[in-house]
Formats: structure tokens, C-alpha cells, sequence
């Protein structure tokens, strides 16, 4: 399976623990030219955005590390772009979670970092 397949698998999976927890998914995959957001979600009357990463084992690092400060540029970029493509008000609340996979094992990093304006 390429790595793609792989990662989409990963993301169903995500979805669906996300929605048994419940939170309202929004958008799947929502890009522009500046990148893309995994998972968009509506928990609590708060906007998640949401980045899932995977790893097989530990070998190369931990999940929640592949979420680096450029990656977080990015997340924040597409999110700006989401919440202006849908009036989002910047007073709603909005926040930056992360799903990390690693085997069989899931977990879901709530504020997982802060809006970055870098």
C-alpha cells in the first residue's frame, strides 16, 4: 500500500474516533495554495483543526514530533483561509489539535499547539 492509501486509512480512522467522541466533522482534506488541513471539526462551540499523523513504530520519531513549526505555519495559514472562506469570525474560538498514530495506538492531542502568525 503506498503511503497515501496508507495515510487516508489513518484519517478514516482519526475521523471516526473523533465522531464517537463528538465532534462534528466539517471538511476532510481541505486545502489551498498554501497547504492543507486534515480534519476541520466543530466540538463544544469550538473550531478544531485538526492534523493526523502516523507512524508505524517509534523508529523514526514519535507522531506528534512530524508536527513541526513549519507545519504549524501551515495549518494556521489554511485556517485563516477556511475561516475567512466561511465567515468564521476571528472571535470564535477556534483550536489546534493534533491525532497521533503510532501502531495501534491513537491519541488525540487537544490544543496541541497555538495559533502561529510567524
Amino acid at each position: 500500500m503506498n503511503k497515501r492509501r496508507v495515510g487516508a486509512c489513518y484519517e478514516e480512522s482519526a475521523t471516526l474516533y473523533l465522531m464517537n467522541q463528538g465532534v462534528r466533522i466539517l471538511e476532510r482534506n481541505f486545502r489551498n495554495r498554501f497547504g492543507e488541513i486534515d480534519i476541520i471539526g466543530f466540538y463544544k462551540g469550538i473550531y478544531l483543526f485538526i492534523e493526523v499523523k502516523y507512524r508505524k513504530d517509534g523508529k523514526t520519531g514519535e507522531p506528534i514530533e512530524a508536527v513541526t513549526p513549519s507545519k504549524q505555519r501551515t495549518i494556521c495559514k489554511v485556517s485563516d483561509y477556511y475561516r475567512v472562506c466561511h465567515n468564521i469570525n476571528e472571535d470564535k474560538a477556534c483550536r489546534f489539535d493534533v491525532v497521533a498514530i503510532k501502531g495501534e495506538c491513537l491519541e488525540w492531542y487537544q490544543n496541541a499547539f497555538s495559533y502561529y502568525n510567524g
